[in-house]
């Protein structure tokens, strides 16, 4: 966007934002030139429209670059948060294009300075700071929540109406939806396997509600702590280490933070895992049943690749003849543009 057109914007009363039950609704409206307007419905139910076509975006959250990566909008990116640059090296942007430390910690001016036609933020993010001290420079803000598992067709949707990349979107909801498709298949009589996960740090697990109790479930496994509550906003709860073992879970799943950068011995953590005060009798350990994964490989495409591994661990009979690894590199090289080294630097878990 031109700064004359900018400034222009500058002059424009300030649109009534208009809540709306369904997300993700688009209206276009191009004029004699190539310009056209686009009015979408975030996943907070706000109408918002945007100068289109987008050139231009700021992106935060670094499940929400790979989504607009994966629609095939990733070169209209200029400015990130500092998760997903340090999370996705590959991303065309540099050291100068972050614009945020944290979600809550914006810098309006350094996105001012970029002069994006968009801004899109989860709604974990500060959108309301954001809507407002924005919208004196006529950046309009979409709230688009990628890691949020259970809404993974709409956010894709959305964004691809937001980017243009409506054909980008579609291919990537139908990877999702092969995926899903094959573990239902597969899956349909199994009797649940039960799995304590652990979602970021030791301890700190996943409660019915979360994405990550949603993969456990897709996998045909049990999550052990189903009945526990009080979880934080995204349904994560600290637990007691000795509750673990009275719940003797049959496999145990660690995931480290997401990174494209192999980060940690796989094997070393498994070690420290086993090595944990009366963790070395529970039959997960001594039969080898410890899982350990980067969140990259496993969380992305709203954790189906991560229950595609799963499942292949706890149903292999089931699962015989389908290949996680051959999903992640296909979702690594055709959806995110990058190279794979090798699965075994993102995933580790028992042999099948």
């Amino acid at each position: 966007m031109s700064t004359a057109r900018r400034l222009s914007l500058i002059a424009l009363p300030v649109v009534a934002l208009t809540a709306l039950t369904a997300c993700g609704e688009v209206t276009t409206e191009a004029g004699a030139g190539e310009s056209e307007t686009i009015t979408v419905t975030d996943d907070q139910g706000r109408e918002v429209t945007i100068e289109g076509p987008v050139e231009r975006a700021v992106v935060l959250n670094s499940y929400g670059n790979e989504f607009v990566r994966a629609i095939g909008a990733g070169d209209t990116v200029v400015g990130v948060d500092r998760a997903s640059i340090d999370r996705l090296p590959y991303l065309p942007v540099s050291e100068d294009d972050v614009i945020a430390e944290g979600l809550d910690q914006l810098n309006y001016e350094a996105i001012a300075d970029l002069d994006p036609d968009v801004v899109v933020l989860p709604r974990n993010a500060v959108w309301q700071e954001a809507t407002e001290q924005l919208s004196s420079f006529g950046i309009p803000v979409v709230v688009a929540t990628a890691w949020d598992a259970a809404k993974v067709p709409e956010t894709v949707s959305l964004l691809g109406e937001v980017f243009g990349q409506e054909e980008g979107a579609e291919q990537v909801i139908a990877f999702q939806d092969e995926i899903a498709g094959v573990l239902e298949d597969r899956l349909a009589d199994v009797e649940p396997v039960s799995v304590y996960l652990e979602a970021d740090g030791p301890y700190v697990t996943a409660l019915p509600g979360s994405g990550f109790h949603d993969m456990i479930v897709a996998a045909g496994g049990r999550n052990v702590f189903d009945d526990a509550s009080g979880g934080d906003a995204q349904e994560e709860l600290d637990v007691d280490p000795a509750e673990v073992v009275l719940r003797a879970p049959d496999y145990i799943w660690h995931e480290l933070p997401p990174s494209a950068e192999p980060t940690g011995d796989l094997e070393t953590v498994a070690d420290e895992i086993a090595a944990r005060p009366g963790w070395g009798k529970l039959d997960a350990v001594t039969e080898g049943r410890v899982i350990v994964v980067n969140g990259w490989a496993t969380s992305a495409l709203g954790k189906a690749i991560g229950a595609l591994y799963l499942a292949s661990w706890l149903h292999p009979e089931e699962l015989e003849g389908v290949a996680p690894d051959a999903y992640l590199e296909r979702w690594v090289t055709e959806f995110q543009d990058t190279d794979l080294s090798s699965a075994d630097d993102y995933v580790r878990g028992p042999a099948r």
